[in-house]
């Protein structure tokens, strides 16, 4: 058997993805709760353990999308009938109004849906001028310490003002509901689905943490 781990993952990636668990679950790591736990499968088992809820075997990702699909009929006038899960998200947020209708989205939804980004080229730019800056420091820490700030300023009116879908259809979006907000997402917020809960934190920890699937055993080892 191949003797998978995380050994090579940025702990601090780690951390952050456990604060957005936290979060979507409506749980609290406290102190060094975590630190016994070695590998993939004890950290899974430890996180739905402390999640105090009854099971239900309901599928949560089919109920983020009917609630989507409510939310867009009736906060974007569009026709029921035809929000399907490969509806393109561009037909129904459309350039010129998107950030306006994605925030009442958001509203009727209750959270945050974090589809919005600046483009590439942006990004890029931004990228460039926060190394360089970096760089310059050992040179010139005025025009280093400037480029930073600028870029970092940057980032922050970037994120303010993006315009770019970060997703494609309805389905994508419902999937991303189901993950950062797992409880707000379910019919029944009082409930949840162990063995979906599982499969739904080894998809979230191989996505943002830029690892097959098949790493992510019960034995793989976290350091």
């Amino acid at each position: 058997m191949t003797d998978y781990g995380l050994k090579n993952v940025d702990p601090e990636d780690i951390e952050e993805l456990l604060g957005k668990v936290e979060k979507s679950f409506d749980i609290k790591f406290v102190g060094n709760e975590l630190v016994h736990i070695d590998t993939f499968g004890g950290l899974c088992d430890h996180i739905l353990n402390k999640i105090q809820l009854n099971h239900a075997d309901d599928c949560t990702s089919q109920q983020a999308f009917y609630k989507l699909r409510d939310a867009i009929s009736s906060t974007l006038q569009v026709d029921h009938k035809i929000i399907s899960t490969d509806l393109l998200l561009a037909d129904i947020l459309p350039p010129q109004n998107r950030r306006l209708r994605v925030r009442k989205l958001e509203e009727a939804l209750g959270f945050k849906l974090n589809i919005l980004s600046p483009p590439a080229w942006v990004t890029w730019t931004l990228l460039f001028l926060l190394f360089g800056g970096l760089i310059t420091l050992y040179f010139s820490w005025k025009i280093g310490l400037s480029g930073i700030v600028f870029s970092i300023a940057g980032f922050w009116l970037a994120g303010k003002v993006g315009n770019e879908l970060d997703l494609q259809i309805v389905e994508q979006l419902a999937e991303k509901m189901t993950r950062e907000n797992y409880l707000k997402s379910r019919r029944n917020s009082k409930t949840f689905n162990r063995k979906e809960t599982e499969k739904l934190l080894t998809d979230w920890f191989a996505e943002e943490l830029g690892l097959e699937k098949e790493e992510l055993t019960r034995e793989a080892k976290l350091v």
